[in-house]
């Protein structure tokens, strides 16, 4: 069975850190660019983060530039988002997906074939 699970959302303080994780199950990310996207309530999503599939190209958001690093795990079947200097303008569920897609910035721009299930990520004091 095909899964992506995220995890490490939460509570957390304006300037503030949190670290996502996007975990898969049932098929190897090795071959897939994978993104990070986030949807505020009565917002469009938007892609926020996106890295190839060899881990050598990312991209960002100019929401998120400077802030936010995305990775790839030593175990290679597992994505990172490190969040910095977190903004209450940062809530919102944030999703991880998968596609077979290049370059990069397409992944963050048409979205993946296989998504999670989402974190809630709020920042607030």
């Amino acid at each position: 069975q095909v899964q992506l699970v995220e995890s490490g959302g939460g509570l957390v303080q304006p300037g503030g850190s949190l670290r996502l994780s996007c975990a898969a199950s049932g098929f190897t990310l090795d071959y897939y660019a994978i993104g990070w996207f986030r949807q505020a309530p009565g917002k469009e999503r938007e892609g926020v983060s996106c890295i190839s599939s060899s881990g050598g190209s990312a991209y960002y958001a100019d929401s998120v530039k400077g802030r936010f690093t995305i990775s790839r795990g030593n175990a290679k079947n597992t994505v990172y988002l490190q969040m910095n200097s977190l903004k209450p303008e940062d809530t919102a569920v944030y999703y991880c997906a998968a596609r077979n897609i290049w370059p990069v910035q397409a992944m963050c721009h048409v979205g993946g074939d296989y998504w999670g299930q989402g974190t809630q990520v709020t920042v607030s004091s």
